[in-house]
């Protein structure tokens, strides 16, 4: 059987975690980048919101069981697989812009909940559990800085679009031709990323506590995750890292032109990026031990919280839905612009250290990738749910002034539970290490099992 011989950088957990971001950033990356070019690109507000909220219906539900189909599968099917739902729905899009098919786009978001689901289970199973323990928190940064530029290169073609023609008209059908094909390329990278055997850590370990699973081990596994006391803990956060995001978007959309609301996309895209590298680096700061670095990471995600949610309050007692805003703010009234833009920018640096946070939590629980993969769709599965409800939430119109207090007072809740499970924290997880004698050298495995003490 033909097989590729890899140089040793390759076989590093970064090398593998950079791969799942290009992936992403190919497939999520784009999916984001067209929503952000209106209504999903369709200009049909109506169509997208049913899509959308299929969409994340399915993948409330297929997350609970996207983890043990990953450990069934194994990483890189479940990724391949994972990655064609996009595909799957971008081609909707380019149908119903031809054919006006509105049942083909519903149907595809249903589909891409299912997919989603193991997409991102791989994808959590590889980023938490392929790095060391001191640099989890580095990887979790340069996944999220590389699968958000994705979002941000759709920003900045809204933008570019927006300026040039004075709005957003439908998107072209080459347009997305040439985001299918990007697609279809991340697609295929799937099948160069390393299964966890083969991954080369620097202290010449790699981690797999067993090579193959079972429909029964998975189904108790699935089963355990509703007894286990540190994600049920975590359930609260879980649920309020993406509940926030159609709270900020409404607002933006109240207060922003077209133009300026794709700047905006620019300036929180950044945020985002930058969040992620920030609280990344604090997470892995080496001469604090991993519960200190933990806390560390809560102290500042809380600050930032309390800080940002409360001038959030300052900021939207002077208006309600009720208030029209004619003209909306453009870009080029800087004045004007200065405080929303300003709120919105540290409103993302804020959720990006919420999604920061509970993916390093997560990973400092075990190093094992199949407890990981389950642990990541667990996780999707309540966001993805939490998204729906706000989604339903901002539906009805209720108040805005009612939507922050909830998004803060979760938070407040939120956040101290996740404490809770920072103080449970080991030093080192419990994992079986096969020790490897010379780096990047299959046959040279030692057979011995090393049990890395906890702590």
């Amino acid at each position: 059987m033909f097989k590729i011989s890899y140089p040793a950088w390759y076989h590093t957990p970064m090398a593998q975690v950079f791969m799942v971001g290009i992936v992403c950033f190919c497939t999520v990356g784009m999916f984001s980048a067209i929503s952000q070019l209106g209504a999903g690109g369709t200009q049909d507000i109506a169509l997208s919101d049913i899509s959308n909220s299929v969409l994340y219906g399915v993948f409330c539900i297929a997350g609970f069981f996207g983890g043990s189909i990953n450990n069934l599968l194994g990483p890189r099917l479940t990724l391949f697989i994972g990655t064609w739902g996009y595909i799957l729905y971008i081609g909707s899009l380019w149908c119903f812009q031809t054919q006006g098919t509105r049942w083909f786009l519903i149907l595809a978001g249903g589909l891409l909940g299912v997919t989603a689901a193991l997409l991102w289970s791989a994808q959590g199973s590889i980023m938490m559990s392929y790095p060391e323990e001191k640099d989890k928190g580095r990887a979790i940064g340069m996944f999220w800085g590389i699968f958000q530029a994705g979002s941000l290169i759709g920003s900045i073609m809204a933008f570019a679009i927006n300026v040039q023609n004075g709005g957003l008209d439908a998107v072209k059908t080459t347009t997305y031709l040439a985001i299918m094909i990007v697609m279809a390329f991340g697609s295929c990278l799937c099948f160069f990323i390393l299964p966890p055997s083969e991954v080369r850590r620097s202290d010449g370990t790699r981690v797999e506590l067993h090579s193959t699973t079972t429909v029964r081990e998975e189904v108790s596994g699935f089963l355990s995750l509703f007894k286990n006391k540190q994600m049920l803990l975590l359930l609260p956060l879980s649920f309020a890292s993406n509940f926030f995001y159609t709270y900020q978007g409404a607002i933006a959309f109240k207060l922003l032109d077209p133009s300026t609301r794709a700047l905006n996309g620019i300036i929180t895209g950044v945020a985002s990026i930058c969040g992620a590298q920030i609280l990344g680096l604090i997470l892995d700061i080496k001469w604090l031990g991993r519960r200190q670095r933990g806390f560390v990471g809560l102290g500042v995600t809380m600050t930032c919280a309390v800080v940002v949610w409360s001038l959030g309050i300052a900021y939207q007692v002077g208006f309600t839905r009720a208030t029209i805003f004619d003209p909306k703010i453009n870009y080029k009234d800087s004045s004007a612009l200065a405080k929303p833009a300003a709120l919105l920018f540290f409103y993302y640096i804020n959720d990006a250290f919420v999604q920061s946070l509970i993916y390093w939590t997560m990973g400092s629980l075990t190093n094992d990738p199949f407890t990981l993969a389950r642990y990541a769709g667990f996780y999707k599965a309540i966001q993805s749910g939490g998204a729906a409800i706000a989604f339903g939430v901002d539906a009805v119109a209720t108040p805005y002034i009612n939507e922050l207090a909830a998004n803060f007072a979760l938070l407040m809740l939120a956040l101290p539970l996740c404490g809770v499970v920072i103080f449970s924290i080991k030093e080192h997880s419990d994992v079986v290490a096969d020790v490897v004698e010379e780096y990047g050298d299959e046959k040279k495995a030692s057979s011995e099992a090393v049990i890395v003490n906890q702590i």
